[in-house]
Order: C-alpha cells, then sequence, then structure tokens
C-alpha cells in the first residue's frame, strides 16, 4: 500500500476554515487530525454546536439541550425542542439567472436548469400537493427518475414538511408495493416513461397497477421526462414559504436492500440528516460554492439523498439518468468532461471496469477540473486507487463507507490527510468507529467488527412501523448490547487509514483464519481476463467449500483458473483458494450496486429462489437461472 496523494494546499479547505473557527471561538487546537477525531465523539454537545454555527443552521424554534444521550442509542435526544427547515437551507444559494442543475440522460444534449425553472417546476407541484391537502406529516412518494422533476418534488414535499420516500423505474411492481404500501402514501408522483440502455420504456402499466394496490392513495401526479412541463427560461423568481418542523420530525424514509425479505423502512431526522450533510459533504469532501456536484445513481438509492446535499454547500447539482455503460464504459466520464464536474463520484465497479478497459476518456486533460472521485458501494481494489491516481495525479480519490442507515458516510475523506492506496483516509468527525475482536476489545492494526460505540444525529429515528424498535434493536444492537454493529469488517491501521474487507455475515473462515472477500476481490480484479467475481463458503457432502463465480472476458480454462487459484495462494491464503470455480455471463447485483453473496449462498445452499431473493430488489435478476443451474448440476448435496 503506497503513498499516491498529500494535500496541496489544504489552507484552502473548508476543513481548515473549520479549524480556525474552532481556534477562535471554542478557543481548540488539535495537533493532528486523530486528535481531532477524539475530541468530535467525546465531548457531542461541543462539537455538533459547532457545527450548527459554523454552518449557520436556522433554528425557528430554539433548542434547550444539544444532546441527551439515551440507552440504546435511538433513544438519544438532539437538538431539544428545536424545529428547522431542510429546504430553507437547500435553496439558501439560489440565486435568481443562475444554474441550480446541470442534467443528461442518454439522449439528449446536456440542460442546464436555472433557479427561476427549478422554484417555479416546485411551486406547481406545491400547489398540487397543498389541492389535495398534503400536510405536515403525510407521506408523499415518488416512482421517478433522477431527472430535475424530482429535485422540484423533493423541495415541494418537504417545503410542506410532508414526508419523502422514492424509487427508481428500475424497480419492479412487487417490490415498490413492498415499501410503499408500509407507509401508507396519501399521493404518488411518478414518470410515465424513461430511457435505459438505449430503450424506451413505458411506465403507465406499472402506474396503474401500483394505484389498484396502494389502497392509500388518494391522488396520482404523471410526469413526462420530457420538459414540456417547464417553463426553462423562466426568469420569474419565486419565494418559498417552509414549514418549519421538528429536528427529530421525518425527512424522509429509505428502504434497506429487501433482497432477503420484506425491506425495513428507515426513518430519518430533519434535522440530524441536515447537519449531518453540512459536515460530511462541505468538511470532508470539500465541496464548496459554485462546485460542481455528480454522484451516479438512482433515486432508490440513498446515494441520491447524499447528493442532494450538495445544493446545501451551493455546489451545481449535477444530474445523469441512464445507464452507467451505454453506449461504453466512458459515457459518464465524457458527461464530467463537458459539464466540468469538480466533484465525481461513482459506485466501485466503475471505476475498476475503467481500469480494466483502460478507458481513455479518463485522462488529466479531459478532467481537469476533477478535485476528487468519489467511490462508495464496495470496496475500491488498491489497483483501481492506482490506475486512477495515475491518471489524475491532481485529483483526490475519496472512498467513502457507510450506507442507507446513516443516509451518510462514517468513514470517508478528509482534504488535510494523504491518501494510501486501498485505504479510506479516516473516521469522520462524530463517528466513533472501531474494530472489534471476538472478544469485544478495540484493536488497531488487525481485522474486527465495525462497531459504532456512540450515538450519531443521522442515526434512524425509527423504522416506519416498528412502535417497539424490535426491529431496529435486532438490526444493530443484539449482537453485542448497547453498542451498533455495522455488519462489516475492517481493519484500522496505526498510520495509513482503514480498509474495509467485506460483510462480516459474508467473511470466509478456513480453518479459523478468516478472510473478508473484498480481500478476495482485490485480488482477482488485477487478473485481466476477469471482468467481475463472487466468491461464497457453502456446505456441500457436510464439508466447507469455498465456490467462485467469474464473468470474463476469454473462456475459461484450466489457465485462467490456475492464475486464479496462484494469486489468491500468494496474496491472500493458501486455504482461501476456492475449490471450485465457476463460468457465469453476470454477477448478481442490488439496484443500489451491491454484490449479493448471502442470497446466492443461501441459493446454492438449497434454499427455494422465492425466500432467498426479492428479484424486484435486484439490478439483473434474469442471471440468476445460472446459478440455479449450476446448483442443480454441479453443487446439490444428498441432503438437499
Amino acid at each position: 500500500m503506497s503513498l499516491i496523494w498529500s494535500p496541496n494546499n489544504s489552507k484552502n479547505s473548508n476543513f481548515f476554515n473549520f479549524q480556525t473557527f474552532l481556534k477562535t471561538n471554542y478557543k481548540k487546537s488539535f495537533l493532528n487530525y486523530e486528535q481531532m477525531h477524539d475530541w468530535s465523539i467525546n465531548n457531542p454537545n461541543e462539537f455538533w454546536l459547532a457545527i450548527t454555527e459554523f454552518f449557520e443552521v436556522e433554528f425557528t424554534k430554539g433548542y434547550k439541550n444539544v444532546f441527551i444521550k439515551g440507552v440504546p442509542f435511538y433513544k438519544s435526544v438532539w437538538f431539544q425542542d428545536s424545529k428547522l427547515s431542510y429546504s430553507r437551507h437547500l435553496l439558501r444559494h439560489a440565486k435568481k439567472g443562475e444554474t441550480a442543475l446541470i442534467y443528461k440522460n442518454e439522449k439528449d444534449k446536456l440542460l442546464n436548469i436555472s433557479w427561476n425553472s427549478l422554484l417555479q417546476r416546485s411551486k406547481e407541484i406545491r400547489s398540487e400537493l397543498i389541492k389535495n391537502n398534503i400536510l405536515e406529516g403525510d407521506v408523499v412518494v415518488g416512482y421517478l427518475l433522477n431527472h430535475p422533476d424530482t429535485i422540484a418534488s423533493f423541495i415541494a414535499v418537504n417545503s410542506l414538511g410532508a414526508i419523502w420516500s422514492c424509487c427508481s423505474p428500475d424497480f419492479g411492481v412487487e417490490s415498490i408495493i413492498n415499501r410503499f404500501d408500509q407507509l401508507n402514501p396519501k399521493v404518488l408522483l411518478a414518470h410515465d416513461s424513461y430511457l435505459y440502455n438505449g430503450k424506451y420504456f413505458d411506465q403507465t402499466e406499472k402506474i396503474s397497477k401500483l394505484e389498484n394496490q396502494l389502497t392509500s392513495l388518494e391522488k396520482t401526479i404523471v410526469f413526462t421526462p420530457d420538459f414540456k412541463s417547464w417553463n426553462l427560461n423562466s426568469d420569474y423568481w419565486i419565494d418559498f414559504d417552509m414549514n418549519p418542523v421538528d429536528f427529530n420530525h421525518p425527512i424522509w424514509v429509505l428502504f434497506s436492500s429487501g433482497t432477503t425479505g420484506k425491506p425495513k423502512a428507515i426513518t430519518h431526522g430533519t434535522g440530524g440528516i441536515l447537519i449531518e450533510q453540512y459536515k460530511s459533504l462541505s468538511l470532508h469532501q470539500n465541496i464548496s460554492n459554485e462546485d460542481r456536484f455528480f454522484w451516479n445513481t438512482t433515486t432508490g438509492w440513498m446515494m441520491w439523498n447524499y447528493a442532494l446535499g450538495s445544493l446545501l454547500c451551493g455546489a451545481k447539482l449535477c444530474l445523469y439518468d441512464g445507464a452507467a455503460n451505454f453506449p461504453d464504459i466512458g459515457v459518464q466520464w465524457r458527461f464530467a468532461k463537458e459539464a466540468k464536474i469538480n466533484h465525481f463520484g461513482n459506485g466501485s465497479p466503475l471505476f475498476i471496469a475503467s481500469m480494466k478497459q483502460n478507458t481513455k476518456d479518463v485522462n488529466e486533460t479531459a478532467l481537469k477540473n476533477l478535485k476528487t472521485i468519489g467511490a462508495t458501494g464496495s470496496p475500491l481494489s488498491e489497483d483501481a486507487f492506482l490506475w486512477l491516481q495515475s491518471k489524475l495525479p491532481k485529483t483526490q480519490i475519496i472512498s467513502l463507507s457507510g450506507g442507507t442507515d446513516v443516509c451518510s458516510a462514517f468513514i470517508g475523506g478528509c482534504p488535510t490527510l494523504p491518501v494510501y492506496s486501498g485505504y479510506l483516509q479516516c473516521k469522520m468527525l462524530g463517528a466513533a468507529i472501531e474494530a472489534w475482536d471476538e472478544n469485544k476489545n478495540s484493536v488497531v492494526n488487525q481485522t474486527g467488527e465495525l462497531v459504532i460505540t456512540k450515538p450519531l444525529p443521522s442515526m434512524p429515528i425509527f423504522f416506519w412501523n416498528d412502535g417497539n424498535f424490535e426491529n431496529y434493536h435486532s438490526s444493530y444492537f443484539e449482537k453485542n448490547k448497547g453498542v451498533w454493529t455495522h455488519g462489516d469488517w475492517i481493519y484500522i491501521s496505526s498510520e495509513k487509514g482503514i480498509l474495509m474487507q467485506g460483510r462480516s455475515d459474508a467473511t470466509l473462515n478456513r480453518n479459523g483464519i478468516r478472510i473478508g472477500t473484498s480481500e478476495i476481490y482485490t485480488v482477482l480484479d488485477q487478473i485481466t481476463e476477469i471482468k467481475d467475481s463472487l466468491i461464497i463458503d457453502i456446505t456441500m457432502q457436510n464439508s466447507s467449500k469455498l465456490v467462485l463465480f467469474t464473468s470474463t472476458n476469454k473462456t475459461l480454462d484450466n489457465e485462467i483458473k490456475t492464475k486464479i487459484k496462484n494469486a489468491i495462494k500468494s496474496k491472500c491464503s493458501p486455504r482461501h483458494v476456492p475449490n471450485l470455480i465457476f463460468s457465469v455471463s453476470e454477477i448478481p447485483y442490488t439496484i443500489s450496486g451491491k454484490k449479493m453473496e448471502i442470497p446466492i449462498k443461501k441459493i446454492v445452499n438449497g434454499q427455494k429462489i422465492d425466500q432467498a431473493i426479492s428479484k424486484g430488489a435486484m439490478k439483473n435478476p434474469e442471471c440468476l437461472k445460472e446459478y440455479i443451474d449450476i446448483r442443480n448440476q454441479y453443487l446439490k448435496s444428498p441432503d438437499q
């Protein structure tokens, strides 16, 4: 693992400005980042108050106490009895005639959306919601594209104090019902069609099914994605009335992947999200006024909500609607060039695929505006770090880890710290992250289970329809009493940062030697013949076997299999060489871009497909047949 980037002029960063603010206003000086982080987690009252003051958070009603610790965490209280408006802060940087959004789809030319046009559109949607008696606390759901309509809709919903939830059109009807039916929504917002992989898809039949099955609906508002309802040349300025809400009032409901059972309806509070996004996006990713921010996402992934927060920082939000690799893997890089993007975020698979194809669109000349690259969804391999940095030597690579549970990251970047290949730079301020061994001891320089030992304001305020917090408690606090257990293996280095080592429930344990799946993938990513891979541990004929599925650029022959085994043997562990290797056309992913290790493991071990996986939550459900065929032909134990 090598040093690949060092801060050039960190005094120009938001992080440095915050340090100066703390020195001036709180008489706090720190020798290094570790000291500052320790202060942030040990003094939550002081730290989070400083965040609100630095970012000039407007409370329409003042707070009694900054923080009252609860046991378990979900009983904690932040900024007691205060009120505020998320949208009021979102629109702080709105200026007449200036660009708010930059939009592109697979077909049309890049489009600049002014604040005038965005607010006018939002006001129109707001008026429709008011006509349909949408009030504070009502739920409005969206079946929407990554489109300016969706941004306008969120502003409209949030301005009324209503609660937002959204899924993208690639979700099937059953998956949408499994999510939205939990919320009893009053209004559905939907796009009637979408373009993906060069093909148009009509949504009218799906919308009709949703209307019939979501019995709580009182109104459906249908949009066309062609901007015919927009005044793109508007010079009319609209001032919004914002309905302030309690600090812990629900802002939105996000859903767990739902690949195995009914998705959890994870509900976040308005104030917690607001101050977390200011901290994460401004301090850790260094997003500033007039920057152009992009994260490739759909509206059903928490990264859409996270990207929305870039508007809080005064950035212009860039939206791309379409397939990440159509017509080729370079399409989003070309969008970055055309839109002059400063902060480019994507799932790790795009960066790995770009590396394997040595995409010509990734070069310093074309991407001269890039300040940071953000990667999430799965660990970014060391080779991908090195390749990206060689192509873009001035750009800071920020690998992030967090998730839907906190609608943010708790491990990520910092503009004042160096970057080592393969490592996430730091525990983010306010996040009490530790690696625990099997005896629940905090460890450094060895692999342990990721736990969060103190509350964060953006942790869920509750799960919808979980009045006694049973589901909430079992999801995070059952394994380690009183401590949030996230379900990941991590390695905290005393010098270089943090390595993410895969899901703890997908860990490969061979005769007491435990290894995270990400370590295997890092090695396999270096083999040019392999496009993608998935490894699982199964029980077969009363013994444990490692099974590797690979998609390859050429026929999987004995030569490639030998190369795979030798690479894992030498770079990981001889005990973790796969017993069986199979060729598949695709690796199964969730819609949010995560490999589906556990569901595939369940299927291969004999569980019925409808019990193991919700196809509607998958990006590529058609690929499952291959895995079932392989199971039935090669992996079926006598007792199955």
